[in-house]
């Protein structure tokens, strides 16, 4: 009986999508532009977020925002509202975006006049995490309605984020959230991630967030 051949498509997919990220990150080095990924599920508050990350940054750099949804332009059309650039990049059903979905989109949005963009990833825990964007850092929101122990059952993206965010910790009284915990299963899974407790409703803490993207484009743009 003749063998049968098995070729590894993931594999190959996943090499193919990482030689391209590279390039892209080359490409915006090269212009001074920093991209950062920023992934969540779904409601965790990531255009709220923004939109405090905008107020606080964009009277000293200049920002754009690139929205990926399964459909809809609801989220480009918030942002757009700031004065920053803002394009909505609509994914064909697919839960994530790759390196040449995200090229696409920098082509679009045009890199040459902005200091940092920001690509607002599908809502999902598990496809996004998978693909390098080539982003320069991903950072991740997790809301506390979601539980404490999100770094145990999700941990791939945890371990590919550079920051996490810890939103809605105006809610913390109404919730079985343990701050202490989910610091702990996270560092687990990454230790040197920087984590933010953040609410992205009243602006608590948004501050040292803002402080530390702040510092991440100075050194990108410096180096």
């Amino acid at each position: 009986m003749e063998k049968v051949r098995v070729i590894e498509i993931k594999e190959s997919i996943f090499a193919d999508n990482d030689r391209e990220a590279e390039r892209i990150r080359g490409d915006l080095k090269a212009e001074k532009t920093y991209l950062l990924n920023l992934m969540s599920s779904p409601g965790a508050g990531k255009t709220t977020t923004l939109l405090r990350t905008i107020e606080a940054l964009k009277d000293e750099m200049r920002i754009g925002v690139m929205e990926a949804d399964i459909d809809s332009s609801v989220d480009a059309e918030k942002i757009a509202v700031t004065g920053v650039k803002s394009i909505q990049l609509h994914t064909g059903g697919m839960c994530h975006l790759d390196a040449g979905m995200t090229e696409q989109g920098l082509k679009e949005i045009g890199t040459e006049d902005l200091d940092l963009v920001v690509l607002e990833n599908v809502g999902n825990l598990v496809c996004p995490a998978e693909f390098d964007t080539g982003a320069v850092k991903n950072a991740m929101i997790l809301s506390v309605p979601e539980g404490h122990d999100k770094p145990l059952k999700y941990p791939l993206i945890f371990t590919v984020c550079d920051a996490l965010i810890i939103n809605k910790i105006d809610v913390l009284p109404y919730f079985d959230f343990d701050m202490e915990k989910v610091v702990e299963y996270a560092h687990m899974r990454n230790p040197n991630l920087k984590i933010f407790p953040i609410s992205a409703k009243t602006g608590e803490g948004v501050g040292a967030w803002a402080d530390w993207l702040r510092a991440q484009v100075k050194g990108w743009n410096e180096a």
